[in-house]
């Protein structure tokens, strides 16, 4: 059992209101204004831990910063080539991919992530692309 945390309390609280996938430094800048001496150091430690524990999910893409979701349900994100929003992505559900990739597999598929990348609507919108200037 892990002793109970306020600050801890507070940064799951934060992403769970969330819709825009916030990375460590924007859950600091928020949680920093209830508690002005929490370092970065410990909301990276709370947002592994919590990720960990499956009370939130790290998205990890490889470029840019990490990006944190309180829905811990499966689902898919797009992200954006242009300005590195990372959205969810409602459509339906298409677990049945690990069936395909067991079947191609000498072992046991447990699960997959899919990320689609693309660009949003907003800089569709002010006619930005990955080419043109933001």
């Amino acid at each position: 059992m892990i002793k109970y945390s306020r600050q801890r309390e507070c940064i799951r609280d934060f992403i769970l209101c969330r819709k825009d996938h916030p990375t460590a430094e924007t859950v600091y800048m928020n949680v920093q204004k209830l508690f002005p001496n929490i370092s970065l150091g410990t909301v990276y430690r709370n947002l592994t831990l919590l990720a960990d524990l499956g009370e939130i999910q790290k998205i990890s893409i490889g470029i840019g910063a990490d990006r944190f979701d309180g829905n811990t349900a499966p689902h898919y994100h797009v992200i954006c080539r242009n300005c590195g929003c990372v959205m969810d992505l409602e459509m339906e559900n298409i677990s049945h991919i690990n069936i395909l990739a067991e079947n191609a597999f000498e072992g046991k598929i447990e699960g997959h992530f899919a990320y689609f990348f693309g660009i949003c609507k907003s800089c569709l919108e002010k006619g930005q692309t990955k080419d043109s200037a933001c």
